[in-house]
């Protein structure tokens, strides 16, 4: 067990990143790499040996230090408060697990803070995605929701989120997807609605899984009516993957019919 001491606000990015890779394990890291191998991430690519982290993958140039992220969550609460400049320069590595707490802590961060320091973090994350550095499902799904779609919450707009799910490049898509939980999250249905035809007829895996996870929390948290009538409508047009994630829950017969159309 590792005797160095913990992280604080204060520690350098250095001292951060030290601290994670003293907690990894390399057997853990090495099934990390495994469950990327069995990952699906390209429209229509049945490619389930190739490495997602290998040239031309979607997790390409991603090193796993292998940490666990009950963890790396403990990591990130003692951070909360850090300054900017660390949080960049923990975006800028190449390792999973230093970029993760840097996004756990940012949003826990902002989460208190006051409206023009919020704002600062917030475009933190936009810098960050679009420089490629929140470049996994994973750290996607922890910091776009949160962080982003809260911020545009507590702002009153969603026109943003529009802008991120009208890209090609997958994890701005996706950012603009689950970014749409927050307005879920407090009984809109607004902003999915309008980012769904950005994005139904993107076959990607992790797009797919993306959009039908959200069709199902609509209809889980705020109108079961209108996923129905959502899935009614456009079903048809729908991939395979997020029919059968937006239908989840539903009864057996209900599912039948939608797959049918």
């Amino acid at each position: 067990m590792s005797t160095r001491p913990a992280p604080t606000p204060e520690s350098t990015a250095d001292e951060i990143s030290a601290a994670v890779s003293a907690l990894g394990d390399p057997e853990i890291a090495a099934g990390q790499r495994r469950w990327f191998l069995s990952t699906r991430g390209g429209a229509g690519d049945d490619t389930r040996s190739k490495d997602k982290t290998g040239p031309g993958e979607y997790g390409e140039g991603d090193v796993f230090a292998g940490v666990r992220v009950p963890e790396l969550r403990k990591l990130s609460k003692r951070l909360r408060g850090f300054p900017t400049e660390t949080a960049k320069a923990l975006l800028s590595s190449d390792v999973h697990e230093i970029r993760q707490p840097a996004l756990f802590s940012m949003t826990l961060t902002a989460a208190r803070a006051g409206d023009v320091e919020r704002a600062e973090w917030v475009q933190l994350y936009r810098d960050a995605v679009r420089a490629g550095r929140v470049n996994n499902w994973d750290i996607v799904d922890l910091s776009a929701d949160p962080l982003l779609g809260a911020w545009l919450v507590h702002r009153d707009t969603r026109e943003e989120l529009l802008e991120w799910a009208g890209s090609s490049d997958l994890w701005e898509r996706r950012v603009g997807i689950i970014g749409t939980f927050a307005f879920i999250k407090s009984g809109q249905a607004e902003a999915l609605v309008d980012v769904a035809p950005l994005v139904i007829d993107d076959r990607r895996d992790l797009i797919q899984k993306a959009f039908g996870w959200m069709l199902r929390e609509l209809g889980k948290r705020v109108d079961r009516q209108l996923l129905l009538d959502f899935l009614e409508a456009h079903a048809g047009g729908m991939g395979r993957t997020a029919l059968s994630y937006a239908t989840e829950h539903l009864t057996a017969d209900q599912r039948a019919h939608y797959r049918s159309l």
